[in-house]
């Protein structure tokens, strides 16, 4: 008569823990790895190594002709004192505060007017319409709208002279300027967002403001009372991703204005780009860069922080 295995090795057995159960299991995480090694070696060399060697050489002064000389915090000490950081990115934080709250508003409007209804046709051509512009290369529409916007022969002067309004420095006045990039930016930008409050909408269940209908609660009260609160994840996701490009901000001012008049729109990517490819100032530029990453992440930490008390899931 043949004994009867251990319990502890029918067990062992039940589970596959063998070595040959080893075998596929093993297969799949190299199978997985093999997948994913372009991936995390493309990000590694292309992104966490510039990172890392521009937080490196912001200790450094380099000018690319001289070998790098250790400085210690001199860069950062250089870059508070120095007045033209300070105004770039007193610039750039006004510059989100106004721009990413009028690109909110604008794509906030439009969606809820597209989730009207409306033909299918009608509503797929505004979605169109409006995402175009951010298919369009910054610098190209910039260039544009310098000359649409520019004091002598620009079109928007054209028109404005038909109703009898003179000519506006719309490229050489502080506030006109400032004014100009904005608008630009918004109207570049504002469709991705405008597409990310579409999705959200229609995730909203309509047996909501069927049954708010039969409440009694219509037009701005349904507004404020359902769809805001539950758009509200919506836009987080949406004001987290515009400031952040907010706070980039390059292209505009760089080709309408070149920072002009004076500073008076001159961004912190600006400057970076001023002391590295101008100035030769490598070891400053990272200094900059670094203060600018910082402070993008502090605002958005914030911005989560906030999103507790304001933002609502289903």
């Amino acid at each position: 008569m043949t004994a009867a295995a251990p319990p502890t090795a029918r067990a062992a057995v039940d589970r596959g823990s063998g070595p040959r159960s080893q075998g596929p299991a093993w297969r799949r995480r190299v199978v997985v790895l093999t997948f994913l090694a372009p991936t995390i070696i493309g990000i590694g060399i292309f992104t966490l190594g510039p990172i890392l060697a521009s937080i490196l050489l912001a200790f450094f002064r380099w000018d690319i002709i001289t070998d790098p000389e250790f400085v210690g915090l001199t860069n950062f000490v250089d870059v508070v004192a120095d007045p033209t950081v300070r105004i770039s990115f007193i610039n750039t934080l006004v510059f989100v505060v106004v721009a990413v709250t009028l690109q909110i508003a604008v794509s906030l409007a439009l969606a809820v007017l597209i989730s009207q209804r409306m033909p299918a046709w009608a509503r797929t051509f505004f979605r169109s319409v409006f995402f175009f512009p951010l298919i369009l290369s910054a610098a190209s529409v910039s260039i544009v709208m310098r000359y649409l916007f520019n004091e002598e022969f620009g079109v928007v002067n054209w028109l404005l002279s038909l109703v009898g309004i003179g000519g506006v420095p719309w490229l050489t006045s502080p506030t006109a300027s400032a004014v100009v990039i904005v608008l630009v930016y918004v109207w570049q930008q504002f469709g991705f967002t405008f597409l990310l409050f579409v999705g959200g909408l229609a995730s909203i269940p309509t047996e909501v403001y069927e049954a708010s209908s039969i409440d009694g609660a219509t037009g701005w009260r349904q507004l404020r009372s359902i769809t805001l609160p539950l758009l509200s994840p919506t836009m987080l996701v949406a004001c987290v991703m515009a400031v952040i490009s907010a706070l980039q901000i390059f292209d505009q001012p760089y080709v309408l204005t070149r920072g002009g008049p004076g500073d008076a729109t001159r961004t912190a990517v600006m400057v970076i780009y001023e002391s590295a490819f101008r100035q030769l100032e490598f070891g400053r530029a990272s200094a900059i860069g670094v203060v600018l990453m910082l402070l993008i992440m502090g605002v958005t930490a914030l911005q989560f922080r906030l999103s507790r008390r304001f933002v609502f899931y289903q």
